[in-house]
């Protein structure tokens, strides 16, 4: 039986996690022949397999990613390994995160569209084909260029709030919900390093921990000593351990977002929701605006004049996250369908002002939570595994040095003070004294 066979008589339900038993990874030398086995693709590229081109451009911590070109299209491959890449076979990793990547990406193309458009989904090889995005990059590396995509702000806001608001109880019925829920609830081991990584390693002596040393020693040893910090980001990893209010990408930052052009506009897309899950709210925006203000903070070491970009990206915070909110208000308004803050008890009844106070109120608790997600964010990028390229690029270690300490009283403010700080405006106010006196 071929491959395709195999893969059509196994797929069953597609919310099934599929059987692996047949799986084989990829390698270039491979890919042309796999491809072979799957005629979409194979009209798609054009020609023969032998002229197909192959590279490996994953520079990602966990999978390989290809790029294949024909003489009539291309494509991008996106294969899950049974282990994390990063650290090697030492630490194993269910094949089933290809499962819900590909699951997360329908959603989230039918909540928002911008996605990359899948061509084939091959689950017992657990291999996504999808639209190739090589021209473009990541709005990481933008930003450390210190390029200005003025509508990714923009786009971002839009995907939060439409994502969030159509995958929760606010737009699906209960038990609808509940069956999305129980699906991604079994992405448990992509849960783990999260649970881990983010709420957990930083704040011990965790022997993945990685951080600039001995220069930040002593503050990481201050870091561990202080109780309120870890009751603080305690508080935050409870909230993500038992929340699940919509459908959140789960590793949102500027490394899963693609900037460039596409009939002559910019295009902005989000890719590689492989941590998928149903988890409180903030958690997305969070993550977002964490890796927004890493970048301000490393901007003394990439460059001259830093404060020019560092007002720049600033105004990218503000401008996405009051874009959410405004999407989010206009679909609690229009698309409130849902079992959660049913419209037979305000509308239906005239309670018109009493629903917009519930849903300032609904935000006004999200946006404190959110301050803290990104603090968390922030936090697990400086002293954790697998670090950031915004800090890696500074030359000068000595500035770089000083750039992490700013960004690491930034983060426990956010963690320790969201109570205070409420919302994101006293947030920036607050980077802005960090940025001037370190503080």
């Amino acid at each position: 039986m071929g491959l395709q066979a195999q893969y059509i008589r196994r797929q069953g339900n597609p919310d099934d996690i599929p059987d692996y038993t047949d799986y084989r990874p990829l390698d270039i030398g491979s890919v042309p022949a796999r491809i072979s086995a799957y005629p979409e693709l194979v009209a798609r590229l054009g020609g023969e397999p032998c002229q197909w081109s192959v590279r490996e451009v994953g520079d990602g911590n966990l999978n390989y990613v290809y790029i294949v070109e024909g003489p009539e299209g291309s494509l991008c491959l996106k294969q899950a390994l049974p282990y994390v890449r990063l650290v090697g076979e030492s630490w194993p990793l269910p094949l089933s995160r290809s499962h819900f990547e590909h699951a997360a990406l329908v959603r989230q193309d039918k909540a928002n569209g911008s996605v990359p458009e899948i061509y084939h989904y091959d689950g017992p090889q657990a291999l996504i084909a999808m639209e190739n995005l090589s021209s473009h990059i990541t709005w990481r590396h933008a930003l450390i260029a210190r390029q200005r995509h003025e509508t990714a702000a923009i786009t971002m806001g839009d995907f939060i709030a439409e994502t969030l608001f159509r995958t929760s109880d606010l737009a699906l019925p209960a038990d609808e919900k509940k069956a999305e829920m129980a699906l991604f609830s079994q992405n448990t081991a992509l849960c783990k390093i999260t649970e881990d990584l983010v709420f957990t390693d930083p704040y011990y002596d965790h022997p993945l921990n990685r951080w600039t040393s001995p220069e930040l020693d002593e503050t990481v040893a201050g870091i561990r000593a202080d109780p309120q910090w870890k009751a603080a980001v305690q508080e935050l990893k409870f909230s993500f351990l038992t929340r699940a209010e919509a459908l959140i990408h789960g590793d949102l930052h500027t490394g899963s977002v693609m900037v460039g052009e596409a009939g002559g506009d910019e295009d902005v897309r989000v890719i590689d929701p492989e941590f998928a899950f149903y988890g409180p709210m903030p958690f997305d925006p969070g993550a977002l605006i964490a890796n927004l203000f890493l970048n301000v903070f490393a901007q003394p070491g990439l460059g001259d004049k830093p404060e020019i970009y560092q007002d720049w990206v600033l105004e990218q915070i503000e401008r996405c996250f009051n874009r959410a909110n405004s999407c989010f208000f206009n679909l609690w308004r229009t698309e409130r369908t849902g079992d959660a803050f049913s419209r037979k008890l305000f509308e239906d009844q005239g309670h018109i002002d009493a629903a917009e106070i519930a849903m300032t109120s609904f935000l006004t608790r999200a946006e404190e939570e959110m301050l803290g997600f990104a603090g968390a964010k922030m936090v697990r990028r400086i002293l954790g595994l697998a670090g950031v390229a915004d800090f890696d690029s500074i030359k000068s270690r000595a500035v770089r040095v000083e750039c992490e300490k700013r960004a690491l009283v930034m983060a426990r403010a956010l963690i320790v003070e969201r109570g205070s700080l409420k919302n994101l405006n006293a947030a920036i106010e607050r980077a802005y004294k960090i940025l001037r006196d370190g503080q």
